[in-house]
């Protein structure tokens, strides 16, 4: 059974930068674990019914699963969302920040699954040989492009499965649509201008990886690289169409407003103002007022399996 190693995160510890893209870390600095963990948690309730129709789509091939591991789990919203879709499983949740970890322990708590939760405290994929035994089902959403050398860490992940388990890796997809392409002032394509700085932003943190390596994102050929059989590919919808419920619009401001701050120096002067209207709660065109605000996305999802 996994256990708790209280090792301290460093720059690679898990983070969200859930505005605009689901998943990114900062590198250095002090985080304030309370803010992102709550944007984190935020994201992954909103998301639930597309990591609920990607896990009933796993429980396909996975069926009676012994011990699953969420890597690079986050404040263990997925987490939690396995132990109650596979009942009769055991799941560790397994991530750099101790204080992420904690917010798991406490959900499963709340839910009632503690009994079948643990958590594994480390750095990803080192951490993972602390398990007791293999896993049946090893998922990691978003988590693998913060590791430099993503195709050694494939097949550490494929290391760690028992024969016949499965791999899934979340990565890829669509970025995230909140608002309509012209949204009445400032420049048509807001979104889109932020996809490119994020992409920018992307490419630079993965750049700046200790022990980086450029690889061709064609998952299924890494998978199989690492030893694994590709058993399939999905991507799945989460359309939360206008008026969207308040915890929706809670979240399109929360990630508006990261937008504005992490992208402030790559945005230009009309674009950072229009921003500053959408998250002004007194103007009638932000998003904390307007009607037109929407939620579309959709998450890719790779699976493999080791050969018994």
């Amino acid at each position: 059974m996994a256990h708790d190693r209280q090792i301290p995160h460093d720059q690679r510890a898990h983070q969200g930068d859930p505005a605009p893209h689901a998943h990114s870390h900062d590198h250095g600095g002090t985080v304030d674990w309370a803010a992102v963990a709550a944007l984190l948690e935020a994201e992954a309730e909103l998301f639930g019914p597309a990591y609920a129709r990607a896990l009933a789509w796993l429980g396909k091939e996975v069926t009676e699963p012994g011990l699953i591991v969420d890597a690079g789990s986050g404040p263990g919203v997925i987490a939690c969302l396995m132990a109650e879709t596979f009942p009769g499983a055991r799941v560790v949740a397994a991530d750099a920040s101790v204080p992420l970890l904690e917010r798991a322990r406490a959900r499963a708590a709340r839910l009632g699954v503690a009994d079948r939760f643990g958590t594994l405290a480390g750095e990803l994929p080192d951490s993972l040989g602390e398990l007791e035994y293999p896993a049946d089902l090893l998922w990691a959403s978003r988590s693998l492009h913060h590791l430099g050398d993503q195709k050694a860490a494939l097949t550490a992940f494929a290391a760690r499965l028992a024969p016949g388990g499965t791999l899934a890796i979340l990565e890829g997809g669509l970025p995230v649509r909140w608002l309509p392409r012209d949204i009445g002032f400032g420049r048509p394509g807001l979104q889109a201008r932020i996809d490119v700085a994020q992409e920018d932003r992307f490419a630079r943190m993965r750049a700046e990886l200790p022990g980086a390596v450029a690889e061709t994102e064609d998952w299924p050929a890494l998978l199989a690289g690492a030893g694994l059989k590709h058993t399939g590919t999905r991507s799945f919808l989460l359309d939360v169409p206008a008026p969207v419920p308040d915890r929706a619009r809670a979240f399109v401001v929360s990630a508006l407003a990261r937008a504005r701050e992490v992208h402030a120096d790559a945005l230009d002067a009309e674009d950072l103002a229009t921003l500053d209207r959408l998250l002004d709660p007194a103007d009638p065109g932000s998003a904390h007022r307007r009607p037109d605000v929407f939620v579309l996305a959709a998450h890719t999802v790779h699976r493999a399996v080791r050969p018994v």
